[in-house]
């Protein structure tokens, strides 16, 4: 509780002899001593969490605290679910997963794992491609009645498109490849706009808009015809990837936990008709 918590920062202030908190009546916010036993307190845990490691790989059992993020809808529909069965094959593990639409600083926020969807990773970090995966230009066949199809990129300019904030993207820009003339970049405007995947997944069905979706989550609705392919011959890479510090590359259980979303993913989302993208 709050009151808890309150309490042990002021037996800790006592003890240290510091303040670690500023406190007004409006708010609370950290003093420079406090940030400073704030990351000491990080480095022991993650010392520990080392130990736990070294243990585990003499054991052959991964275990201690496993802290994963990923985006809003593929953290949902797609991780969520492999990271229920990785807890059941092992137990030993206590998995924190959050979801946020931000890249974060792994080092600094204290997470272990991130498994994002897109091709942009900082060189400073470890990744692992999970599973192929692309996106690709999407719209109702509703859509397509009411509107001209595209014959070429120019023509998205003058077309509603469904725009996302992704984590790995510039707002308003798709950048598009092709495998004759390399890559391209389109401005695209429309009256709707989100952070949130599932959101313009939802307009899209419903006819708003022109998207650029994942294949893993749009899929099912190509082959239902549920949403039309348009522009095929474009696409943008947008691999699965699971995304570490240089520090926990001999981790027991990152390497575990790669091991078993690799397989788990490859099983669920093998390329579309054998192509990599």
């Amino acid at each position: 509780s709050p009151a808890f918590v309150s309490k042990r920062v002021s037996l800790l202030e006592q003890t240290l002899n510091v303040h670690l908190l500023h406190r007004t009546t409006r708010r609370v916010a950290i003093t420079e001593e406090g940030e400073r036993i704030y990351e000491w307190g990080l480095g022991i845990l993650q010392d520990v969490d080392q130990m736990m490691d070294e243990l585990s790989d003499v054991r052959q059992v991964p275990q201690g605290t496993l802290r994963i993020i990923s985006s809003f809808g593929f953290g949902r529909r797609v991780v969520a679910p492999a990271l229920s069965e990785l807890a059941r094959r092992y137990p030993q593990l206590e998995i924190r997963f959050d979801v946020a639409d931000r890249l974060v600083d792994l080092a600094n926020e204290g997470v272990d794992l991130d498994i994002r969807v897109g091709d942009d990773i900082a060189p400073n970090l470890i990744a692992r491609q999970l599973a192929s995966n692309h996106r690709i230009l999407c719209a109702s066949p509703a859509f397509v009645a009411r509107y001209p199809r595209p014959k070429q990129l120019s023509d998205l300019a003058a077309l509603p498109c469904l725009v996302i904030k992704e984590r790995d993207r510039p707002f308003g820009v798709w950048q598009l490849r092709d495998d004759k003339e390399g890559e391209h970049a389109i401005k695209v405007t429309g009256p709707l706009s989100s952070n949130h995947g599932e959101i313009v997944h939802q307009w899209c069905l419903e006819g708003q808009g022109i998207a650029l979706r994942s294949w893993w989550d749009v899929r099912e609705n190509i082959a239902s015809g549920n949403l039309v392919q348009l522009l095929p011959e474009y696409y943008q890479p947008a691999n699965i990837w699971a995304v570490y510090v240089s520090r926990l590359a001999t981790s027991a259980k990152i390497r575990t936990t790669v091991e078993f979303l690799r397989h788990y993913f490859q099983q669920r989302f093998p390329p579309r008709n054998g192509e990599e993208k």
